[in-house]
Order: C-alpha cells, then sequence, then structure tokens
C-alpha cells in the first residue's frame, strides 16, 4: 500500500505580516517607548526573535503578536513557545519561537 507525508507549513506572507504590524504596535505604544522592545522575523531558519528589556517586555510583545496573528488566521500551534528567555547583555533579553512540526511528531 502507498504512502504519503503530509507537509503542514504556516503561510509566510500572513506571519510576514503579523510580524510588521506587531513592530508598528512596538513603535506607538506609550510602554515601550524608549525601551530596547523589538521583534524580527528570520524567514530562513523559520523564526521570529522577540527583545525586550525584561521578562515581562517579552511576555508583552509575545502577547501582541499572538493577537496579530490570529488575526491572520495563523494557528499559534506553529509556534514552538517553550524557548527560554536569554541574556544577551546589559538589561536585555531575548527570546526565539520557530516553528517546530515534524512529520514524526504526527506519526503513528
Amino acid at each position: 500500500m502507498p504512502s504519503f507525508d503530509v507537509l503542514l507549513e504556516p503561510e509566510m506572507p500572513a506571519i510576514k505580516n503579523s510580524v510588521e504590524n506587531t513592530k508598528k504596535e512596538i513603535g506607538t505604544r506609550f510602554d515601550f517607548k524608549g525601551t530596547s522592545a523589538a521583534i524580527e522575523l528570520k524567514e530562513k531558519e523559520k523564526e521570529i526573535q522577540l527583545v525586550g528589556d525584561g521578562d515581562f517586555q517579552i511576555e508583552q510583545i509575545s502577547t501582541v503578536l499572538i493577537g496579530k496573528l490570529t488575526k491572520q488566521n495563523v494557528p499559534v500551534t506553529f509556534l514552538d513557545m517553550t524557548a527560554k528567555i536569554e541574556k544577551i547583555g546589559g538589561d536585555k533579553v531575548r527570546q526565539t519561537y520557530n516553528q517546530p512540526l515534524k512529520y514524526e511528531n504526527f506519526r503513528d
């Protein structure tokens, strides 16, 4: 009996749009003014990097991003949000979300 592989990938244009909208909101929100809050999409690595002054700020950026992804109908289950928040110097911290879905995860 023939078999086939199922490949699940999110729509990259929708993710790109969500990240851009999140950048705009970070730029206009009063609580992010004068901070190192930023978000970056690395398409080749399929990663989204969040940078902030602390854990609380990373959580705020994450909440904004999830809202924007939901509006674009991108399931947030495509993001692996289990990455640890790491210090990158001074008071800045970074967290990376990537696409974890592999065929082996869905195999019976």
